[in-house]
């Protein structure tokens, strides 16, 4: 867990405090954790941004991450970056209860957070399916995305 401190300027101006979500649009497993966040995020306090969109990348660049493979998901929440199973657990502690609960994933010891939550994310496409191309959300939805969308 990083602090949004740690981002270039640049970032954190476009990124303005706000809490984010960035994920993978094309992977179906991503886009139904989105839909799902959307849908149970009541006070909107969530903005989201594709990986693949310009501000996603550079996201990713700046973590050090890999700017083509998109097997990690990103919360920003309280300006705490957060990756992985860590990065679920953050998103649903945030949109409250009964979702909250769901936060105990943080608990499962870390070597086997990792083992599964990379299990999961290097065979997703396999798994779950891909999209030929990120979802395009209505013009309310499109408000929230940082980058606009792809």
């Amino acid at each position: 867990m990083r602090s949004t401190s740690a981002l270039p300027q640049a970032l954190q101006e476009r990124l303005k405090e706000r809490d984010l979500i960035v994920f993978d649009g094309e992977c179906v497993l991503c886009s139904a954790f989105f839909r799902f966040i959307v849908r149970t995020d009541k006070g909107q306090r969530f903005h989201f941004a594709h990986a693949q969109s310009d501000f996603g990348g550079q996201v990713y660049a700046a973590l050090d991450m890999p700017v083509d493979d998109f097997d990690t998901n990103i919360v920003i929440v309280d300006g705490m970056i957060y990756e992985r199973l860590d990065a679920f657990a953050a998103a649903m502690s945030a949109v409250g209860w009964p979702y909250k609960a769901l936060a105990a994933t943080r608990f499962i010891p870390e070597p086997l957070r990792s083992f599964l939550y990379y299990r999961i994310a290097k065979n997703r496409y396999a798994i779950f399916g891909r999209y030929d191309a990120c979802m395009m959300p209505d013009a309310t939805l499109r408000a929230r995305f940082i980058d606009g969308v792809i």
